[in-house]
C-alpha cells in the first residue's frame, strides 16, 4: 500500500492555464490577483501544455517554442504570480502523445530528450513540473525522470502527476505503469496527484469515487481532485455551484483534504470568459472553510 508519512499541509487551489491567448486576445492571469480583493485565490499555477517533439531540443509550448515572442507577456504575469507567492509549474504531455515515449528509451535518448527540458525549465525559473501522463510508459522510465528532476533542481522543486482518477483506484488508466508501485518506491519525492475526475474517470457530485481512491490506502493529503471548470473543456462537467458544496463538505469531513484542480482558467465558470478568476475564489472559500 502507499506510504503514511506525508505531513499535514493546507488544502490547495491548482489552476490549469493552456489557452493563452482567446479570438487573438491575450489571457491574462493579473485578474487573479487584482480582482480577488485582499486573497490570493489559487496556491499553484500550472502552465500547460509542453510537448517534446523530434529531433531532441525541439520543445513546444502548446503549437510554439516556450521563447516564442508571444508567450512575452505569459512569462513576465508568471513571475509576477510567484512574486505574490503561487507556485508556477509546467505541464509536460497531456494528451498529445509522445513526450514521455521519448523519455522512455536509452539513456542516451532520455538524456538527448531530457536536457533541453531540464534547460527551459531554468530558463522561465519554473518551480515544478506536473507530468500528465497520457500514454504508455514504464515505472522505471518515470522513476528516472522524477529522479533526474529532483537531482537537478533540489527537494524544494515540485513534481506533481496528473492521472486520471481510475488510475488511483487500482483499475485501468492511461500512463502503463501502476501508481501504487510509483507511490511506494517514490512517494516522497512526488507532492501530489492531480486526479482527473472527468472525460468518463470519475464523477465529483458525491464522494462515491473520491472514497474509492482513500480506500485503495492513499492519504487525503496526496489527492487533489480534478474538475473541468466549464462543459466546454470536455465531458463530465460538474455544476460549479453544486461542486463547491461538495469540497466543503469534502473540507470538513475528510482530515488533511489534498485540494482541488480546475481545467482550465480561460472559460472558468460562473464568471465565464470575462470573469474566469471567480472560480478560484469560490474554490478558495471552500477549501478553507472549516
Amino acid at each position: 500500500m502507499p506510504p503514511t508519512n506525508h505531513p499535514p499541509h493546507q488544502a490547495r487551489v491548482v489552476l490549469y492555464h493552456q489557452t493563452h491567448y482567446h479570438r487573438n486576445n491575450f489571457v491574462s492571469l493579473l485578474p487573479l490577483l487584482t480582482e480577488a480583493a485582499d486573497l490570493v485565490p489559487i496556491t499553484h499555477l500550472i502552465i500547460a501544455a509542453i510537448h517534446l517533439n523530434d529531433p531532441p531540443g525541439h520543445i513546444h509550448l502548446n503549437d510554439d517554442p516556450p521563447d516564442s515572442s508571444k508567450y512575452d507577456s505569459l512569462w513576465e504575469e508568471v513571475a509576477i504570480m510567484q512574486d505574490i507567492g503561487v507556485k508556477v509549474l509546467g505541464m509536460l504531455g497531456g494528451a498529445a502523445p509522445g513526450s514521455f515515449q521519448r523519455l522512455d528509451k536509452s539513456d542516451g535518448e532520455f538524456e538527448a530528450y531530457y536536457i533541453p527540458l531540464r534547460n527551459m525549465i531554468r530558463q522561465h525559473n519554473l518551480d515544478g513540473l506536473d507530468l500528465d501522463v497520457e500514454e504508455a510508459m514504464s515505472l522505471n522510465g518515470i522513476i528516472r525522470l522524477i529522479d533526474r528532476l529532483k537531482a537537478d533542481f533540489g527537494p524544494g522543486f515540485l513534481v506533481t502527476l496528473a492521472p486520471v482518477a481510475t488510475a488511483l483506484q487500482g483499475r485501468p488508466h492511461l500512463s502503463g505503469f501502476d501508481y501504487e508501485a510509483l507511490e511506494v518506491m517514490r512517494g516522497s519525492s512526488i507532492a501530489w496527484y492531480n486526479t482527473q475526475f472527468y472525460n468518463n474517470w470519475g464523477r465529483l457530485e458525491s464522494f462515491i469515487d473520491y472514497d474509492a481512491i482513500l480506500r485503495q490506502g492513499w492519504r487525503p493529503e496526496k489527492v487533489v481532485v480534478g474538475v473541468l471548470t466549464s462543459p466546454g473543456n470536455g465531458n463530465g462537467f460538474v455544476d460549479t455551484e453544486v461542486f463547491k458544496r461538495t469540497v466543503t463538505a469534502m473540507s470538513q469531513f475528510y482530515r488533511g483534504f489534498g485540494g482541488v484542480m480546475g481545467w482550465e482558467y480561460f472559460n472558468s465558470l460562473p464568471g465565464g470568459e470575462g470573469r474566469p478568476w471567480v472560480w478560484a475564489v469560490g474554490m478558495m472559500a471552500s477549501v478553507r472553510s472549516c
